[in-house]
């Protein structure tokens, strides 16, 4: 039995209520991350295998049971080789440099803008360099997401590097089925539209939104990150994205007072919901390919190289947001949509991707198994969340609830701090914060204290909520 270690939020069969998942933050971030990595385990999970997910922490200290524990290192990623993640990718060359067992990339892409120019990739040009030696020191090739990563690896002297998109994509093997389900879209059709803060705030995306909502009543807006999920389920505003009052997931836009926005937190929710709409648009890639995957048109508005890449790989209709009007009406792009080249070529490409596989040593469900039947049985049998709705109710269940789950936190944290009193009482071990405190250091804050941090500020917002 093959076991493969998976870099990934947390595994497909974790069902993770609903605070828990936006207190651990398990969707990294992004809940498009969900997306590749569950298709990932689904893809790798054979007779002969067991998948395990390792959480998305990277730890170093690890690397020695890794190695012991397990035969392979799967990473799937997205756009790792940009300037916001080299710590994170620091860290992953170290560990995958302690590591003696094969290391597999599926996927990564580097992030520039449209033009493909690699110029604001340059000062971390050293750490990209020790993460792809170290990944090729232990695989036949590293996977890349499309022709911009391709050419910027090569540019800096690697040659082992395979095209293979995202394993997302390859979720149902080589069949992929996307159709128009109406002539053209009107008034009364489901649209979805997903998009960044970014291109919100300073792509234009905003203005499409605004148009768009006043025109198809039926519009809903899929947000990602896990601050726009803490928006709508704690109100919370804390996080930086709030400053982005554009962003329909803040709870002064009027479709968040309406109840049209939403956030998944797990894939097979987000993918079922999307099958009952007509289109989805957005500058969101994984919000889009959760469409396709669906059986629902979409098209990509996109504003990097990271998106623009993808796109092209796979023949995903799109179109630069830099290029659009404010006007952008939804059914001029269902309109012009063809998907002959993303359906029609999907085979060869899969054919591609599962022969990157075989040449680092694992095998696929599709061509080693029973085509991910068992899998989605497994996870079809499980009862996940809902998608994270706007917290828009002053009734008594709506407070409990999420007053139940924080009142849970207070007394969690609060037998931690008496542990803690009694050790230090005791004279016994330290937090590792004080260890490694200088001596000069002010008192470490109790975990009372901490407690209060965490559950004050959504507390304070339910009374207040309750109150209107």
């Amino acid at each position: 039995m093959q076991r493969i270690l998976l870099r990934s939020g947390k595994s497909p069969f974790d069902v993770v209520p609903l605070e828990e998942a936006l207190h651990r933050d398990v969707i990294a971030t992004n809940s498009g991350n969900l997306i590749f990595s569950d298709a990932t385990h689904k893809i790798l999970q054979t007779p002969g295998t067991e998948v395990v997910s390792n959480g998305i922490r990277t730890d170093v200290a690890a690397a020695e049971r890794i190695n012991e524990e397990y035969d392979v290192f799967a990473v799937p990623l997205a756009n790792a080789f940009r300037p916001s993640f080299e710590p994170q990718l620091k860290r992953l060359t170290r560990l995958i440099s302690r590591l003696r067992i094969p290391v597999v990339v599926i996927g990564v892409g580097a992030q520039a803008g449209l033009n493909y120019n690699p110029a604001r990739l340059k000062p971390m040009e050293t750490s990209v360099r020790e993460f792809v030696s170290a990944v090729l020191d232990r695989s036949a090739s590293i996977g890349v997401r499309g022709e911009f990563t391709e050419s910027y690896l090569r540019g800096l002297g690697f040659q082992d590097v395979d095209v293979i998109g995202c394993p997302s994509l390859f979720m149902h093997g080589k069949d992929l089925a996307v159709a128009k389900k109406r002539p053209e879209l009107t008034a009364d059709s489901r649209i979805a539209v997903n998009g960044s803060h970014g291109a919100m705030e300073k792509q234009g995306l905003d203005q499409q939104v605004r148009w768009a909502h006043a025109r198809y009543p039926r519009l809903c807006f899929i947000g990602q990150n896990i601050s726009d999920a803490r928006q709508l389920h704690w109100r919370d505003l804390s996080h930086p994205n709030a400053a982005v009052t554009a962003m329909p997931t803040h709870p002064d836009h009027p479709m968040y007072r309406e109840d049209k926005v939403r956030v998944y937190i797990d894939p097979l929710t987000w993918i079922e919901d999307l099958r009952a709409f007509d289109f989805s648009y957005g500058s969101r890639i994984h919000g889009n390919i959760a469409a396709l995957l669906a059986g629902t048109p979409a098209t990509v508005l996109c504003g990097d190289s990271r998106t623009l890449e993808l796109c092209r790989y796979f023949e995903i209709p799109h179109r630069r947001i830099d290029e659009l009007p404010g006007d952008l009406d939804p059914a001029a792009l269902y309109e012009s949509a063809d998907f002959s080249g993303l359906t029609g070529g999907h085979a060869e490409r899969f054919e591609r991707f599962t022969a990157f596989l075989d040449r680092n040593g694992l095998a696929n469900t599709f061509s080693h198994g029973d085509s991910g039947a068992a899998f989605e049985v497994r996870l079809r049998s499980l009862d996940f969340p809902a998608g994270v709705a706007p917290w828009n109710e002053t009734d008594i269940a709506s407070l409990s609830s999420r007053l139940g789950w924080l009142q849970n936190q207070v007394s969690e944290l609060s037998l931690e701090n008496a542990r803690l009193r009694r050790d230090l009482e005791r004279g016994g071990p330290k937090t590792r914060a004080a260890k490694s405190a200088p001596a000069a250091a002010k008192p470490q804050v109790s975990a009372y204290r901490r407690a209060r941090r965490v559950v004050g500020r959504p507390i304070r917002r339910a009374f207040r909520s309750g109150r209107q």
